[in-house]
């Protein structure tokens, strides 16, 4: 009997060093590692997989070996453009910090987003708290079953089932044989995220996460360092639910590395999508004081993530504060914004995108306007997958249904997306403006000790019980 080969993704140097390849051409580096290229592909190394985590068949000991020595040397090639990893705010980012309770706070917005004229704090709190979970659960599963399918097949799904524009769940019932052949849903998703399977909300990532950063911030307090977040890897994160930039950050914890340098030895994927979907937490317990907030993404971001990878995390963190206590998605946008470098590619795309989202009607030629400027990088980057977000929130303006849908219908890391603009579309409209078919049932399924079975009013008071006062 002949053991099969194990295909450990996303850590292996052969499948590296395109990735680290592309990473320099995106970061100012490609007449620096011309040379480097060349060497790799005359020993026959291949360039990045387009999708997936592992390229198709096991590298010879020779090719693994180079693989590591050009990483090495890749390395230690610096990008050329200002986008620094430390703590730095821009000029005039303190966003003001708003109480809950101060005297003609704005007050909440309506799906349609007008003001409503109930004062800001009707429900409390705990009920855009509520909402941001029930948003981020509802984003997150509409998305699950199309991960991985491009656009144009994502569409063609929702069309042949009668749910194009996107209104709800994704479903099999009467999906043409030929359209599902060509376009299989994701492996994993298609047995709980689909209208006829879903009970409760299944487990993912993009919600494992947020578990991880409550609990970290129940055990360590608001003063929490980046060390402290590699502990609660190490202890209550299984490594097989983790991918691209956390799995390479993982593999550096247990080689003994220490942060930061986790997030840059062997990473190339330092600037995708990972850090932004472990923010959310940071800026609920942050409400109305998105500069906190983005220091708290920080801390936890540059365990695995570096520039715009760490930059997107923040413009999240502090989008989730602000979507506590805003009257507005502008007001949302413009607080992420306020604490990344202005000269960034991830705060120009943003900026962009919110352009031709308030200028444009129709958000399907926004999204090729994006497609046209952020189409060559991976599916689950940051800089594509933030304007994405921006995008569709500030064309749903507040209508929580056309925001979740223009996140997935964009074609990227769908459930990531859907998710991070649910949690904020949810906290802006609070628990009870959530249309009531895409609130799931109470219950949530979890990897993470403890948080199995969970339901989303706990959730909200735990979140509370470690908010700033």
């Amino acid at each position: 009997m002949t053991d099969r080969l194990v295909r450990l993704t996303w850590v292996q140097p052969e499948d590296l060093v395109g990735h680290e390849l592309r990473q320099a051409a995106e970061d100012g580096r490609s007449a620096e590692v011309a040379g480097i290229a060349a060497r790799w592909h005359s020993a026959g190394g291949h360039d990045a997989p387009p999708r997936a985590g592992a390229s198709p068949g096991p590298a010879t000991p020779e090719l693994r070996r180079l693989a590591g020595e050009l990483l090495d040397e890749l390395a230690a090639i610096p990008s050329p453009l200002p986008e620094p990893s430390g703590l730095f705010f821009p000029e005039r980012s303190g966003f003001p910090v708003v109480p809950l309770s101060a005297p003609g706070a704005p007050s909440p917005v309506t799906a349609t987003g007008r003001s409503s004229p109930e004062p800001a704090d009707v429900g409390g709190l705990s009920e855009r708290l509520l909402g941001a979970w029930l948003g981020r659960a509802a984003g997150c599963v509409l998305g699950k079953p199309v991960e991985k399918i491009p656009r144009e097949g994502i569409r063609e799904i929702a069309e042949a089932t009668g749910n194009w524009p996107i209104r709800g769940w994704f479903t099999a019932a009467g999906l043409p044989d030929d359209v599902a052949a060509r376009w299989p849903w994701n492996r994993r998703s298609a047995v709980n995220s689909l209208a006829e399977n879903i009970d409760g909300v299944p487990e993912d990532d993009d919600l494992n996460f947020p578990l991880l950063a409550l609990s970290l911030l129940e055990r360590f307090g608001r003063d929490f360092t980046t060390a402290d977040v590699a502990a609660m890897w190490l202890d209550e994160l299984p490594a097989g639910r983790v991918f691209t930039a956390e799995r390479v950050a993982y593999r550096n914890l247990l080689d003994g590395v220490e942060p930061p340098g986790t997030a840059t030895w062997r990473n190339p994927f330092r600037e995708w999508i990972g850090a932004l979907i472990r923010a959310d937490v940071y800026g609920w317990v942050n409400p109305g004081d998105p500069r906190t907030a983005a220091e708290f993404a920080w801390r936890d971001a540059r365990l695995s993530h570096t520039a715009n990878g760490i930059y997107g995390a923040m413009m999240v963190a502090a989008m989730c504060a602000s979507s506590l206590v805003a009257s507005s998605i502008e007001e949302v946008v413009a607080a992420g914004l306020s604490v990344v470098p202005a000269g960034s590619r991830l705060a120009r795309a943003v900026r962009d995108a919110v352009s031709d989202a308030e200028s444009e009607p129709d958000f399907e030629r926004v999204v090729d306007r994006l497609y046209e400027r952020h189409g060559g990088l991976h599916w689950v980057h940051t800089i594509n997958n933030a304007a994405l977000v921006a995008a569709a929130l500030t064309h749903g303006r507040g209508d929580f249904t056309a925001s979740i849908a223009g996140a997935v219908a964009g074609g990227w890391d769908t459930d990531s997306a859907g998710a991070t603009v649910g949690s904020i579309a949810g906290g802006l409209l609070g628990a009870s403006r959530i249309p009531a078919e895409w609130v799931l049932e109470n219950r949530l399924a979890s990897s993470l000790r403890g948080f199995d079975g969970i339901g989303f009013d706990e959730l909200t008071r735990r979140t509370l019980a470690v908010s700033a006062p």
